[in-house]
């Protein structure tokens, strides 16, 4: 199977920065230049970094890794960088892409158009956005040092490289590994789909760099070469996915190209492609705030060619990219997502789901409303059903799918909101400030994570002082490890089993999951 360009120029840049030897690529040469340790030359640019004369790490920002998707690049596959003469500046920031913020509507107007049509950060923001930042331990003996990349989330429609400080990782692992944020394409920019971006564009243009859960799918589990050894995923975002040519996706296009007045022209999609950006980025907001409070819309399709097939049909023949991965989730991953007003759990599902039958709609919420002891109102059970079929579940989908080769951590420390996680993978980030600001705790967690960016096991431990007992693979005995707090702010880290019930929910979740998208 082949590789987008991304792909192959990120492979180029990781081993300009830890090695003298030339790459394989035609043309590419890797070397120092002006004998300073903090300059390297990628072939098609070379780029001037720092180095943090405290710690011995060096940075460079801004890194393009492909050529600015703009003008006739809009919507289309990555394309290579152009080359360029002299040293680039890599000490500052990159602009972040497009953004756009979740659902804000009270109703799903898919779930109307659907019958209708039955019927009948902090950064400069560019569309110019596709960079990365690399942190590297003593950068002229770094050769062979494990890579982390740091895939940002934002439900594919927010966020940025410059949230997440990279070198906060390299110190964290004692200089042991290599630390790399990546930006991708967002909402409409990114994931724009349906008929006519199927014939004339790159489906899931965004997908060529972003989401952990979509490149341990991609070609249907075989990506030739491996592109990466483990997978480590913190709150798995699998919302529904559908074909490209979907009638959802296909009304999201007519909604874009109604919102940019490219609907009276005889071509809309060379309207697109050349309307202004930042009135491409207003549709992209009016389009995702009106989608059904808590969601977004502009996600990855199936194309056919990258993302095969649905992910839970891939995931469910255990044919995977990358040999083990660690997944995380969080207590209460869907808090937030759902109206604190909701009042009818079967009218939520309903809005959810529209592909669902009424049957399958009642179905689903008897699994909530059975649990009214612990979730009496319906806007609580909106938040356990949005946590678990859009986060959860599928993460359990994710470790059986690397059968005996995987583990599960569950953050707990109240609140244990989706995100609250977090900032506990920085802790020598400067402005870090946990609301449990726990030493022991802090290294159990924050190591368990490099751990298997080290070595691909949490148990192989590169600091003897931290505490995280014996961690069993989750598919042995659905054993996961616990990370909370007690009563009296002490440490709970142990060993506990994934509940019974919540497991036989996600087994009704992916019995759902052709009609859901997954």
């Amino acid at each position: 199977m082949g590789i987008s360009w991304s792909i192959t120029i990120l492979c180029a840049i990781f081993t300009a920065l830890v090695s003298s030897s030339p790459l394989r690529e035609p043309g590419t040469r890797l070397k120092s230049r002006d004998d300073s340790p903090s300059v390297v030359d990628l072939g098609y640019a070379t780029y001037r970094g720092s180095t943090d004369p405290s710690t011995n790490i060096t940075s460079f920002l801004s890194i393009r890794y492909a050529a600015p998707p703009t003008g006739a690049l809009r919507f289309q596959a990555p394309q290579a960088p152009a080359h360029t003469t002299g040293v680039q500046d890599a000490t500052s920031l990159p602009p972040q892409c497009y953004q756009a913020t979740a659902g804000s509507a009270q109703t799903n107007p898919f779930v109307h158009n659907l019958l209708s049509r039955k019927q009948q950060s902090t950064s400069e923001t560019s569309e110019d956005c596709l960079f990365l930042d690399v942190s590297v331990p003593h950068i002229g003996r770094a050769e062979k040092l494990p890579v982390v990349v740091w895939i940002h989330g934002g439900g594919y429609a927010s966020g940025n490289a410059t949230l997440f400080p990279q070198a906060s990782l390299v110190a964290d692992s004692q200089n042991r590994a290599i630390a790399v944020t990546i930006q991708y394409r967002l909402g409409a920019f990114g994931f724009l789909a349906g008929p006519s971006v199927k014939e004339r564009g790159a489906l899931n243009a965004g997908l060529r760099a972003g989401s952990v859960l979509q490149h341990v799918v991609a070609h249907a589990g075989r990506t030739d070469p491996p592109l990466f050894r483990a997978a480590i995923t913190s709150s798995t975002f699998l919302p529904s996915q559908y074909a490209a040519d979907d009638p959802i996706p296909t009304l999201l296009y007519d909604e874009i190209v109604t919102s940019t007045n490219c609907t009276k022209v005889a071509d809309p999609f060379a309207c697109l492609v050349t309307v202004d950006s930042d009135i491409l980025s207003q549709a992209n907001n009016a389009v995702v705030s009106s989608a059904f409070y808590g969601t977004y819309v502009f996600v990855p399709v199936v194309d056919g060619t990258f993302i095969t097939e649905r992910p839970t049909v891939t995931l469910d023949r255990q044919v995977v990219n990358g040999d083990v991965l660690l997944s995380v989730t969080n207590a209460g991953e869907g808090f937030g997502f759902a109206l604190p007003n909701e009042t009818n759990t079967t009218d939520f599902v309903r809005q959810m789901f529209p592909y669902f039958s009424a049957k399958q709609t009642d179905q689903a919420a008897s699994y909530y409303t059975a649990l009214n002891a612990t979730l009496p109102q319906a806007s609580d059970q909106a938040v356990a059903i949005m946590g678990e079929s859009i986060f959860i579940c599928p993460t359990y989908y994710l470790l059986k799918a690397f059968n005996g080769k995987s583990w599960k951590g569950e953050f707990a420390v109240p609140p244990a909101y989706h995100t609250d996680d977090l900032q506990y993978y920085f802790p020598s980030f400067p402005s870090y400030d946990p609301l449990f600001n726990n030493t022991d705790f802090i290294k159990s967690f924050s190591q368990s994570f490099l751990d298997v960016v080290l070595s691909l096991n949490p148990n192989t431990k590169f600091d003897p002082t931290n505490l995280t007992p014996a961690w069993n693979q989750w598919s042995s005995n659905n054993t996961e490890m616990l990370f909370n707090k007690t009563s009296t702010n002490e440490p709970d880290i142990r060993a506990i089993s994934t509940d019974a019930g919540l497991l036989e929910r996600c087994i009704f979740w992916h019995s759902m999951a052709a009609f859901m998208g997954q």
